[in-house]
């Protein structure tokens, strides 16, 4: 079963370009958190260990990897839909490709982008702690950082799946 649609590709560029925008973040993020760097809070035991550090590392390298897998994805399809397009020149802006195969490729992109969205979080809260001071000293700024970016991001990752979710689904 073959499906006729320019729209996918505008939806995948889209993709493309949020990805980016997040691996910039994720650069952005490297760069202001550097170990045995002291809080902002003034007190030694509020300042974050090695192991924070690591531990932001580590989920940035994660999340650029799922951003990466997310916009390679999106490419590929863009890619095929684009050479399909152009064995067809009576149809300019359509592409005839298997819907499962779209389906499932734009899942699997935007399942990369939520990954990646999610690790982008905890390398963040990690940043805050470098910054701000630990969360376990009681660091009220740092409390209030990571609250609002745990509730700001997980709405918006709620509604990003729904989303996703119903335009699969129907």
């Amino acid at each position: 079963m073959s499906s006729t649609t320019s729209v996918h590709v505008t939806a995948l560029d889209g993709l493309v370009n949020v990805n980016s925008l997040f691996t910039i973040a994720v650069f952005v993020g490297l760069s202001l958190a550097t170990p045995g760097q002291h809080s902002l809070e003034n007190r030694s035991a509020c300042d974050a260990g090695v192991d924070v550090a690591k531990k932001l590392l580590v989920f940035e390298v994660v999340s650029f990897s799922f951003f990466l897998f997310s916009s390679l994805v999106a490419q590929g399809l863009k890619l095929a839909i684009n050479l399909l397009n152009s064995k067809d020149v009576d149809e300019i802006f359509r592409a005839h490709i298997n819907l499962k195969v779209l389906r499932f490729g734009m899942m699997a992109s935007a399942i990369g982008s939520v990954m990646g969205c999610l690790f982008l979080m905890l390398s963040m809260v990690n940043v805050i702690q470098i910054r701000l001071g630990m969360l376990s000293c009681g660091s009220r700024s740092a409390v209030h950082a990571v609250a609002a970016l745990i509730v700001l991001v997980t709405s918006a990752l709620l509604v990003y799946i729904s989303t996703a979710v119903y335009a699969f689904l129907h």
